[in-house]
């Protein structure tokens, strides 16, 4: 991009790329542009510990933390493992049924990957490996397709004593980028070329942050009664899979044909790269639509501190 070319930074942790998305679209709305690139990156492998009240240093030993305070003491700032467990219990979630799901994402993604549908969608890096020797990495690298019931049985609970989310369960952690461009019809048309979907509208919702995994609820119901639609109009969903207990909760409320929920796999499968999560759904998303040739498409996530996100796409 040449250097004139401004850039902006937004931060809605899981909704980052999808927000990003979102406000690309808004722009273009609002006339203010009729290009943009949006997207996100996320390398958790590099990411910080935090030390708190480094006001006291000298006087008290240092705190850390992992990541950031999403919401506030006073309303509840659980780990988010923590907010799948209580999901889980108010929702009447079991281990099993969690596992089944995620043996389900697994063996839908490693079905995908051996017919190469993510092929057209990453870019291949050469990466250094050693002194004069390169690879080309082209392919995810935390699937598990060989995954077993009886393999996560296994497993222990990882957040709760007695608890049900395990880290067979739940999504990895990731370093992953991704990007999209979005444009004006009319930009479009002049220099000849087809889109791949058009952004019907998008919607953002507040919960409370000890059940954020439900996020997506309100935000589906917001998004659809903007675009006049119901959820059976939707051919495709790409559901964040953050925790299978929370799509399950999802699930419980809203109701979905699980046909249509994450037919290549979710983040349980291919990983949660927190900011990149959303632009990597919306190019999933878009190719599948076309690839099986369907009107309306939609991707939903929750977000870390009590938020939830959607946004609907129909095919030109």
């Amino acid at each position: 991009l040449p250097i004139e070319t401004p850039g902006v930074t937004i931060d809605r942790q899981c909704g980052s790329g999808l927000n990003a998305v979102n406000l690309a679209a808004q722009a273009v709305m609002a006339g203010m542009g009729d290009v943009f690139i949006a997207g996100g990156t996320e390398s958790c492998s590099l990411k910080p510990y935090l030390m708190e009240h480094m006001q006291f240093f000298s006087k008290t030993p240092p705190k850390f933390r992992s990541g950031f305070q999403l919401s506030s003491n006073e309303i509840g700032n659980p780990p988010m493992g923590v907010t799948a467990e209580n999901l889980a219990e108010k929702y009447q979630i079991t281990r099993l049924e969690q596992d089944e799901f995620s043996v389900r994402s697994q063996q839908k993604m490693g079905k995908a990957m051996a017919e190469g549908l993510f092929k057209s969608q990453i870019v291949p890096l050469t990466i250094p490996v050693c002194k004069n020797k390169t690879m080309i990495f082209d392919t995810d690298e935390h699937p598990r397709p060989q995954t077993t019931l009886e393999g996560l049985g296994k497993l222990s609970a990882v957040f709760k004593a007695g608890g049900t989310v395990t880290a067979g369960n739940s999504s990895g952690l990731n370093d992953a980028a991704s990007a999209v461009v979005v444009m004006s019809a009319d930009r479009a048309k002049a220099l000849g070329l087809k889109p791949l979907a058009k952004i019907r509208t998008f919607a953002v919702a507040g919960v409370d942050p000890n059940i954020m995994g439900i996020g997506p609820v309100p935000a589906v119901r917001k998004a659809l009664a903007q675009a006049g639609l119901t959820i059976n109009d939707i051919d495709l969903i790409e559901l964040n899979e953050a925790f299978a207990a929370q799509v399950l909760a999802v699930d419980r409320e809203l109701h979905f044909n699980m046909d249509k929920v994450n037919v290549n796999g979710g983040a349980i499968a291919h990983g949660h790269p927190i900011a990149a999560t959303g632009a990597i759904l919306t190019t999933k998303l878009m190719f599948e639509m076309n690839r099986r040739d369907v009107q309306f498409g939609m991707i939903t996530a929750c977000i870390g501190g009590g938020q939830g996100i959607a946004t609907i796409f129909e095919r030109v």
